[in-house]
């Protein structure tokens, strides 16, 4: 099992510690609903080192994004980031990722550098399938060993990182980055994006650098009630605010436009994977839809329950569910018939021995 920089300061700090995508990662420290609440009231740091970063430079690098990435890269600035996901050849996921659009300081003229950031349990496929796809004058470096990745999230994390660095985060604009100087260390990416809907940043440094700038910023961030925040809890955030979790929400056989991720699939921006599947399922339709739901019930919608309507008829499945710690009433997402999807609509999850009633709900769940 792999390890992050950081693991040793997870047992330390005495974490419940799992597996996950391979990695040993830290689930909760204190518990998952108290580190949950510290990310929606203050500030909490995740260690998210696991996850996957790819360089891609060249005079045709936005030639080779625009090919396998379902969104517009070509609208992003240096100092852009951006949603997307790589479309498979049938219509489905490979993975969803992050764009970011670099600085061009070591390029040679007329290339572009751009950074992937994918999902740790698809590092290996994702590579391979944009590697599969270069036929550009582009080159790909996998930094994912090298980088490492802290996620500081919460209304107050701005103030509780600005001791850190002369760069103003307060104007780094929601899906924009600068690269800079932080807590003494140099050419750290803070990237204001992340997976909680509680705003704050995330930390991109190299690896032998990640245990100084974790203890940097618990220094910093002690008088705003900062505290360590594992897996559990980002699953929690994230589900709260309806962000798809690939593997669950998304997959090889979902399309982005069944799973409510229209907005990140260009269509007219030219040719890409998939784009005529995408084509048509605008024009023509889909017949399943991702749609959030809460249950009327104190059960929690587990991963694969079947959803039936009223009369028990199967109409679709439970991808993701939970206890929402916010609105402590159990919530989750799953596809159903497209004509079961409007707002209000009445649902079953079945659990095998029983049926919970629920209804369809409009995502976000929690409103920050």
């Amino acid at each position: 099992m792999k390890t992050t920089p950081l693991t040793e300061k997870h047992i330390a700090l005495g974490a419940k510690m799992a597996e996950f995508a391979g990695y040993n990662m830290p689930i909760s420290y204190a518990g998952i609903k108290e580190e949950h609440a510290c990310v929606r009231n203050d500030v909490g740091v995740f260690d998210v080192s696991h996850m996957g970063e790819f360089i891609v430079k060249g005079k045709e690098a936005l030639d080779l994004i625009q090919k396998v990435t379902s969104n517009n890269a070509a609208k992003l600035e240096i100092g852009d980031a951006q949603y997307s996901c790589l479309p498979n050849h049938k219509g489905g996921v490979v993975d969803d990722l992050l764009v970011y659009r670099l600085p061009e300081d070591n390029c040679t003229e007329g290339e572009q550098a751009f950074m992937l950031v994918v999902n740790a349990s698809n590092i290996e496929k994702d590579w391979n399938w944009i590697k599969e796809h270069n036929t550009f004058d582009t080159r790909l470096i996998n930094i994912s060993g090298e980088t490492g990745l802290l996620a500081v999230q919460g209304p107050k994390a701005a103030d509780a990182l600005q001791s850190l660095t002369e760069v103003d985060l307060k104007s780094v604009k929601y899906y924009s980055f600068v690269k800079g100087q932080f807590a003494g260390l140099d050419n750290v990416i803070i990237s204001a994006t992340g997976y909680t809907g509680s705003g704050g940043f995330e930390l991109y440094a190299s690896s032998d650098q990640l245990a100084q700038l974790w203890d940097a910023v618990f220094e910093a961030g002690k008088d705003f009630g900062i505290k360590p925040v594992g897996l559990g809890a980002r699953d929690t955030l994230r589900l709260e605010m309806g962000f798809a979790l690939y593997g669950n929400d998304i997959s090889d056989t979902t399309s982005p436009i069944e799973a409510g991720l229209g907005w990140i699939t260009k269509t007219k921006k030219g040719e890409f994977n998939s784009v005529e599947i995408f084509r048509k399922q605008r024009v023509e339709g889909i017949t399943r839809k991702l749609v959030g739901f809460e249950v009327l019930d104190r059960r929690v919608p587990r991963h694969d329950y079947i959803i039936q309507d009223t009369d028990g008829n199967e109409i679709g499945v439970v991808t993701s569910g939970t206890m929402s710690p916010s609105l402590e009433k159990p919530i989750g997402m799953g596809y159903v018939k497209k004509e079961f999807s409007t707002e209000g609509t009445e649902i079953q999850i079945s659990t095998g021995r029983k049926s919970l009633n629920a209804k369809v709900v409009k995502v976000p769940f929690y409103k920050v």
